[in-house]
């Protein structure tokens, strides 16, 4: 892999790297002679990039949900070795021409012979190219086939009778498998879940049938006799339960039979013979011993009509007899108890809308083996079908590769700002600027936490669309200033379909956007916050007076609601403690002693000084924040926005100020626009201001001449103070040798 004299590469470099071009077949075909360390990604997700996912699918060969570069290398083998010339992959036309491919080796006959075979399926015999459109919908190219190689067989796969019913009675019991052609079927393993729940139901019933006697007593009718025994058991359990407690103790009897407060409830209601309440009550006035009647008037009317049909139903075992002991009762029970337990035990219930007779019919014919033998036939023609895919593939890599090779191996969609990359959502309008370099967020405080060593001003949006869809995004401000994006501001997005979406903006992820912004942020920073602290005395005194409003209103309204004199007024507040006036002096004093030296030093410099001196402060002030700014800009990077999304970006791929300028575009005026500055609700401006600044402005040139004595001078010593005149001192006279001499 770390030979690449095989091949001649050319590279490009942008984005403060070397990226590789894709621009022949060469190039893709020796793919695998390029050092992966050379590459600017190794690894993307399949979703969440605006690429076509259906070839994203073909080439991710583990089913992963994300596309390596060993699958990328894969793809360029094959689709190189399946194309005479694999310039064509450069192309990227949304056709391949038959005799483009090469059929030198068996898998390429083989494509040759499926790209055919498709387009006789959508009768085009005679066309001479096949599109991704002939490719993609796979139902119409296979409905027309009776056996495609997918182990699914249908009705229209078999001309017998018997299987066609068969097979339509799987489809009926246990649901049908959908072949490639879109038609409902079965495959073995539905074929052997219907014949195994099939066997299962015959053999229950078989089990039953063996003691007729004693799990079927009234044969056929028994699942209909123990229906209604079942709809009366609990009730006619209750009855007798009553009537053995009233032969335990007759006190009971007044109680089990419902009291007459009970009755008298009922009676002012309006009833109906099936009321709810009425059915509460037992099924017969209970007296101890007394046997339960099957029909007439002693009957609780709500339960006359399942009695009857009980009694009907278990005629054939009890007689015609109007009356039933609590024995009797038991014994009836005994015999439907086997016939429960055999019901409980039911097996293969799946087929048992067929009927036993049809079940037993199935199992009794062939058309077990004929199904097997079908859907082993049915998968001989799976290389078939398997080529067919193949070429769906080729079709899809002959348009798809060589973009994708320039959005993976290189960056070259993106830094080329002709196209939009990948990864690029689309174009987010908020601020008066549009911003290019926006990214699907599946979750964007998982997303900030990686995307922030981007170094990049983030914003993260929600968009909604009116028919409900949400997604969220993150737009990368790379021009312009930040003083008005905050969240909750609200703009547009338009993502790659063209779709509008309603952005607002939640997240905020804080870097540099210029050094520009920068050389202004302390101002800006320190007007705000005079502006904050205003603002929250302002909000605190008016919150101080309210309450005293309030206060004082309260009082007065509490003095007029009795006789109580108001309270007296509050005591005087507490004069200022001197000691304190004096160290606020103290402040002061030092405050402006120190200003007028900086004022004095600042009158004391030539005049020419005096615009460096402004300019040395404006620069002390701004470079802190200028060179922060310039550092974060230089560390800007593409990698974590791009790596929080699932990527393995394998480069440092910076986003400087030149490149950044071009993905985030400021509003400017159309060439050739007319311009009116008329403004006819434009703010009058004061006077004042500029009559301070020029008043301040000559104040400290007064100041200045008067130092240097321009003005004694120009009003001939009437103002001003005179100059300071250079007096000339002599030098000391030399210590004569004479006295040295005396002294000796």
């Amino acid at each position: 892999m770390t030979d690449t004299a095989k091949h001649q590469w050319t590279f490009f470099r942008v984005g403060g790297f070397d990226q590789v071009r894709i621009e022949t077949g060469a190039d893709i075909a020796h793919l695998d002679q390029l050092d992966q360390k050379l590459w600017v990604a190794l690894a993307c997700p399949t979703t969440g990039i605006h690429f076509d996912a259906r070839t994203l699918e073909l080439m991710d060969t583990d089913r992963d949900g994300r596309l390596r570069a060993p699958e990328i290398l894969a793809a360029a083998k094959w689709a190189t070795a399946m194309l005479k010339d694999p310039n064509l992959l450069v192309a990227g036309a949304a056709s391949l021409p038959l005799d483009a491919i090469n059929p030198v080796t068996p898998e390429g006959r083989q494509l040759l012979d499926s790209a055919r075979h498709i387009l006789n399926c959508l009768g085009k015999p005679d066309a001479t190219a096949i599109s991704v459109a002939d490719t993609a919908d796979t139902t119409k190219i296979f409905a027309g086939s009776k056996l495609n190689g997918d182990g699914v067989v249908t009705e229209d796969s078999t001309a017998d009778v018997e299987v066609r019913r068969v097979l339509g009675e799987i489809v009926d019991c246990l649901g049908g498998v959908a072949d490639r052609g879109g038609k409902p079927g079965v495959n073995a393993d539905t074929v052997g879940r219907f014949f195994a729940a099939a066997q299962a139901y015959a053999d229950w019933w078989k089990a039953a049938e063996a003691k007729a006697a004693e799990v079927l007593p009234l044969g056929a009718g028994t699942a209909a006799a123990m229906a209604a025994f079942v709809a009366v058991q609990a009730k006619v359990d209750d009855y007798f339960a009553r009537c053995r407690l009233a032969a335990f103790d007759a006190r009971a009897l007044g109680a089990i039979n419902r009291q007459e407060a009970d009755y008298l409830a009922l009676g002012a209601k309006t009833l109906t013979l099936t009321a709810g309440e009425i059915a509460e009550f037992p099924l017969a006035r209970v007296d101890a011993d007394r046997p339960l009647p099957l029909t007439g008037p002693g009957l609780n009317p709500a339960w006359a009509g399942n009695m009857a049909a009980f009694a009907a139903a278990v005629r054939p075992l009890t007689g015609a007899q109007e009356v039933m002991t609590c024995a009797e009762w038991l014994t009836l029970s005994g015999k439907f108890a086997a016939f429960g337990a055999w019901q409980a035990a039911k097996a293969g219930a799946v087929v048992e809308m067929l009927g036993l007779d049809r079940i037993r019919a199935i199992l009794a014919g062939g058309s077990r083996a004929a199904l097997d033998a079908l859907i082993a036939e049915d998968l001989k023609k799976e290389p078939e079908a398997a080529a067919i895919t193949a070429v769906e593939k080729l079709v899809r890599l002959n348009r798809d590769l060589c973009k994708l090779l320039n959005n993976f191996v290189s960056f070259r969609d993106f830094y080329a700002r002709k196209d939009k990359a990948v990864f690029q959502a689309g174009t987010l309008y908020l601020d008066g600027r549009s911003c290019d370099l926006c990214v699907n967020v599946a979750d964007a405080g998982k997303h900030a936490a990686l995307a922030a060593l981007a170094k990049t001003y983030l914003a993260y949006c929600d968009c909604t669309r009116p028919s409900g869809e949400k997604m969220q995004i993150a737009a990368a401000f790379t021009g312009g200033d930040s003083d008005n994006l905050m969240l909750g501001r609200n703009g547009v997005f338009y993502d790659r379909q063209g779709r509008d979406w309603d952005a607002a903006i939640t997240k905020i992820v804080d870097n540099p956007i210029s050094i520009r912004q920068a050389f202004w942020a302390p101002y800006k920073k320190f007007l705000r916050m005079i502006e904050e602290q205003v603002a929250k005395r302002a909000a605190a005194a008016d919150a101080n007076a309210t309450a005293k409003l309030q206060t004082n209103a309260n009082t007065l309204a509490a003095a007029g609601a009795s006789d109580v004199p108001p309270p007296p007024p509050p005591p005087p507040p507490k004069k200022v403690d001197p000691g304190m006036l004096a160290a606020i002096g103290l402040v002061l004093a030092t405050l402006l002693a120190a200003l007028g030296g900086i004022f004095g030093a600042f009158a004391k410099l030539p005049p020419w000084q005096m615009p460096l001196a402004i300019a040395g402060i404006m620069l002390a002030i701004s470079v802190p924040s200028m060179v922060i700014a310039w550092l974060k800009l230089r560390q800007r990077n593409l990698g974590p926005i791009l790596d929080a999304n699932g990527w393995a970006v394998n480069v440092r791929a910076k986003i400087n100020v030149p490149f950044g300028g071009s993905l985030t575009k400021l509003a400017v005026l159309p060439a050739h626009a007319v311009r009116s500055l008329a403004d006819p609700y434009a703010e009058k401006k004061s006077p004042w201001p500029v009559v301070v600044i020029v008043l301040v402005l000559l104040a400290l040139a007064g100041h200045v001449l008067n130092n240097m004595g321009y003005v004694n001078q120009w009003t001939h010593g009437r103002l001003g103070t005179p100059k300071a005149k250079t007096v000339a001192v002599a030098p000391a006279a030399p210590t004569a040798p004479a006295a040295s001499a005396a002294v000796k």
